[in-house]
């Protein structure tokens, strides 16, 4: 038997198994002339599927889904266990590194690019599960935010729920808790990218985020380092999806601190208990690091200088 007949079989073997445990998938051969690497396995915890995936195919693909095993049921919490691979859907893209975890929705088509030889762990999470933890037409496809600490834990569950000393076999319950688990510690986790989607401009999530962005602003208004940089890091979003929750409403992030800053100084200006404060204290206190800058900025909120509202009791 050659060695090309022998390889034709391997590939034709691990097409088949692919499309057992995960679905409708497509998968083409190296595109090196190395010999083809194709291993899947599924494990069931509880009712929570685990695919564990070493391979070195030139592409995996997703085709739409048609009814069949997994198809549009699942989102794949993936776990790039080690090598490089880029993931693509909707016109997006990541790429992935040893230790890098993604999510990818089963319903849509979407592609795995090997850059050689990859091991992947492949959570199959109940679609309407997670979706009932998010917006509507939230997008279901990024990389995620190992970083924070849900990230973290995120990261050290899937390794255990895996690992040599998990146990062969669990309740449907224990599967049941360990979803949620995954699905409340990969929500946090999501950046910005994904996180941007299709959501409308006054989306119930996008309306809720940018409340919670003016909550942290609020608290932080005395810190002189409360940056857009600080603020998304603090969301766990990218800045670009910070300064956009702002724009959508006519608005930006750099401006609404500002404004924020300057009328709690100008209350402060105003209060009897406060009056022998000196305006430079005042200014430093609500995060202005320079007192001439705080001058002419609140001069242009308020048509007049610090020290003549006060003066006037915020009156002309």
């Amino acid at each position: 038997m050659s060695s090309l007949h022998v390889s034709a079989r391997l590939f034709d073997r691990w097409q088949n198994e692919l499309h057992r445990v995960c679905g409708r998938f497509q998968s083409a051969p190296p595109r090196q002339a190395d010999g083809f690497i194709g291993e899947i396995a599924l494990h069931d915890r509880g009712g929570l599927e685990l695919a564990h995936i070493r391979t070195n195919a030139g592409r995996i693909a997703r085709l739409q889904g048609n009814g069949e095993r997994g198809d549009g049921r699942h989102c794949f919490l993936i776990v790039n266990r080690s090598g490089h691979a880029e993931m693509r859907q909707d016109g997006r893209s990541v790429r992935l590194g040893p230790g890098d975890m993604a999510l990818m929705d089963s319903a849509r088509p979407c592609e795995i690019l090997p850059a050689g030889l990859i091991d992947h762990l492949s959570f199959h999470l109940e679609r309407d599960t997670l979706c009932r933890h998010l917006a509507p037409n939230q997008r279901l496809f990024g990389k995620l935010d190992l970083a924070s600490t849900s990230g973290r834990l995120l990261a050290s569950l899937a390794v255990q729920i895996h690992g040599e000393g998990a146990p062969a076999a669990c309740s449907q319950d224990e599967g049941a808790a360990l979803q949620n688990a995954l699905i409340a510690l990969l929500l946090p986790t999501l950046r910005g990218d994904a996180l941007a989607g299709g959501i409308p401009d006054e989306a119930p999530h996008a309306t809720l985020l940018r409340d919670r962005a003016q909550r942290l602003i609020g608290q932080r208004l005395h810190d002189a380092q409360l940056t857009p940089q600080s603020l998304a890091e603090q969301l766990h979003i990218s800045i670009r999806q910070l300064y956009r929750l702002f724009e959508d409403s006519g608005d930006s992030v750099c401006r609404y601190i500002q404004r924020q800053r300057l009328q709690r100084s100008a209350e402060d200006l105003l209060d009897p208990q406060l009056r022998h404060e000196s305006i430079t204290r005042i200014a430093f206190k609500w995060g202005f690091a320079d007192s001439a800058h705080f001058s002419r900025a609140f001069k242009r909120e308020f048509d007049r200088s610090p020290r003549e509202y006060r003066l006037h009791g915020g009156g002309h």
